[in-house]
């Protein structure tokens, strides 16, 4: 049995403390562990592992071209902070998340705000909305280089047509266009991925909150301002930390589409990286930017979970 252990007050009134107890590992509790070990064993291998491995290579001297490695300390890391090209590439990194994202989670609020309304046909309209997410990110970028195409593509056609402009643009082709054609082919595919975590979201709040609202004589707008958006915030940082996490390791977009030009405008870590190891070779260099990625990758993931918990206590403190 456990000891009770009364203190009184200067009120007189009593107290019940409960001693603390240490927590003990029962029969059920090891069966769910036994069932997560094959898991997490599995994340050990295909995770862990290789970027174990990636920071070990990092620190050596390893070529595709010639055989042996020797150790060479931070020499890698310091030849990637004086090749421009690494410079450029993390910028376009940046440059892509940080525009992509915005853009999306505030389309995707749209968005969801809209299917979050009754009307006919809804159903079915949430059905359309995901398609372009449902779609193979390969198979959008080459659908996608096809519609930017200088040439043939539907994009110019409609524009010259229409007066917009006066003779085809080359999107994929010039610096100044080619980040705005991935960044657009990126919004579009996964706009729907953000509506669908915030409609998520707008489901969950209570249908009292907008009756109150209507009673105390708010209009649409406070509403959303005071009892909507407020209420979103979880939701809006979940999607912003998926998708931002998602945007930074861009891959197989920007590959396809624009291949990392016109002279290197488009080319993101990603990219620069599988060339640098298989195309140039330098196992090594390779490695290092890779670990500077995923470096780069924990610390906003870090910031985004430290702004997420702040907007949850400041609500829970406003409620």
């Amino acid at each position: 049995m456990e000891k009770q252990v009364i203190s009184s007050t200067p009120a007189n009134l009593l107290v019940v403390e409960k001693p603390k107890t240490r927590r003990k590992f029962n029969k059920p509790m090891m069966i769910g562990y036994l069932f997560l070990l094959p898991s997490l064993l599995i994340l050990c291998v295909v995770g862990i592992y290789p970027l174990i491995q990636t920071l070990y290579l990092s620190f050596f001297d390893v070529s595709l071209t010639k055989q042996g490695s020797h150790f060479i300390g931070l020499e890698n890391y310091k030849t990637l902070f004086s090749d421009i090209w690494f410079k450029v590439a993390y910028k376009n990194t940046w440059i892509f998340t940080a525009i992509s994202v915005l853009m999306e989670t505030l389309l995707g609020l749209v968005i969801a705000l809209v299917l979050n309304k009754k009307f006919k046909g809804r159903g079915w309209v949430r059905a359309c909305v995901l398609i372009p997410w449902a779609i193979p990110t390969v198979v959008s970028a080459r659908m996608w280089e096809w519609i930017f195409n200088a040439e043939y593509g539907i994009l110019n056609f409609l524009l010259v047509k229409t007066g917009i402009i006066d003779s085809n643009v080359n999107w994929l082709g010039e610096t100044s266009t080619a980040m705005f054609a991935a960044i657009f082919s990126d919004v579009w595919k996964t706009t729907p991925f953000m509506a669908l975590i915030i409609l998520a979201g707008l489901q969950g709040i209570s249908s009292s909150l907008y009756e109150a609202a209507d009673i105390d004589g708010a209009n649409k707008w406070r509403q959303f301002s005071y009892i909507t958006f407020p209420l979103l915030i979880p939701s809006i940082m979940i999607a912003v930390l998926l998708r931002a996490l998602d945007a930074f390791r861009v891959f197989d977009l920007i590959f396809v589409l624009t291949g990392g030009g016109p002279a290197n405008s488009t080319e993101v870590l990603s990219s620069y990286a599988y060339k640098t190891t298989f195309s140039a070779g330098e196992v090594s260099s390779g490695a290092a930017m890779s670990s500077l990625m995923a470096v780069s990758v924990f610390v906003l993931a870090i910031v985004l979970l430290f702004l997420m918990n702040k907007a949850s206590e400041k609500i829970e403190g406003g409620k």
